[in-house]
């Protein structure tokens, strides 16, 4: 007897079913998560070359206020305030809210909206106030 070779899990998106909003926000929620256990480490070092040396602060300094910086601090608040928004919408799943279908996209597509939304705002805050200048 022959058995038909299947794919696995990870590789049935896009080669058996097609992405949804749901699969989508959900790989979206788990690679947030990473970006923001790297971001850590940013942090990290952003604590040290403030307790170190005047030469190593305005060494980071220079590389957060570079066009390179300023994108990865984008994407890093993007990342928070995405993974935030979707954590409430897990939680409100946890207490039972919005497992019907239309709900879930309907609250899938406010997180979307709303991370575009406060993402702009506080990149634009931020450099306004002469954030990594």
């Amino acid at each position: 007897m022959s058995t038909r070779e299947r794919p696995l899990s990870p590789f049935m998106i896009g080669q058996v079913y097609r992405p949804q909003l749901t699969s989508v926000l959900s790989i979206l929620h788990r690679a947030t998560g990473v970006a923001l256990a790297l971001g850590a480490f940013a942090l990290v070092a952003w604590l040290l070359a403030i307790a170190g040396e005047g030469q190593s602060f305005a060494g980071f300094q220079a590389l957060a206020g570079s066009l390179a910086g300023k994108l990865a601090l984008a994407a890093f608040v993007a990342s928070l305030v995405y993974h935030f928004l979707n954590g409430i919408r897990h939680l409100l799943w946890d207490v039972g809210w919005g497992f019907e279908l239309p709900r879930a996209y309907a609250s899938g597509y406010v997180v979307v909206a709303l991370t575009l939304v406060l993402t702009a705002t506080i990149v634009y805050l931020g450099l306004a106030a002469g954030g990594s200048a």
